[in-house]
């Protein structure tokens, strides 16, 4: 899937998981790996104003998760990871398509 797709899937999506200013522990990760499990495409929210931190939290994010960066605007990043086995009910990406 190109990311040009992924992005206009997204567009209506609300942030599923927050990360706060404490970046990306381990709770708020497996939250993630959960969400990513279930709807594949999701928005996080990071509530971390500086901007050379978010970018760290992202790129850890991404490598702990397994997940490819599709968007990155202000505080709010897209992220994708491929699940074939997703429910169709609860993958934003199957009821997309």
């Amino acid at each position: 899937m190109d990311i040009r797709t992924l992005r206009g899937m997204a567009h209506h999506l609300d942030p599923i998981v927050a990360i706060a200013e404490n970046g990306a522990t381990d709770n708020a990760v497996r939250e993630l790996d959960r969400a990513l499990t279930d709807h594949e495409l999701v928005k996080v929210r990071l509530h971390i104003d500086d901007r050379a931190a978010r970018r760290t939290v992202i790129e850890d994010l991404q490598t702990r998760s397994g997940a490819t960066l599709v968007q990155r605007i202000g505080k709010v990043v897209v992220l994708y990871r491929e699940n074939p086995e997703a429910k169709p009910t609860l993958s934003n990406v199957a009821r997309y398509l």
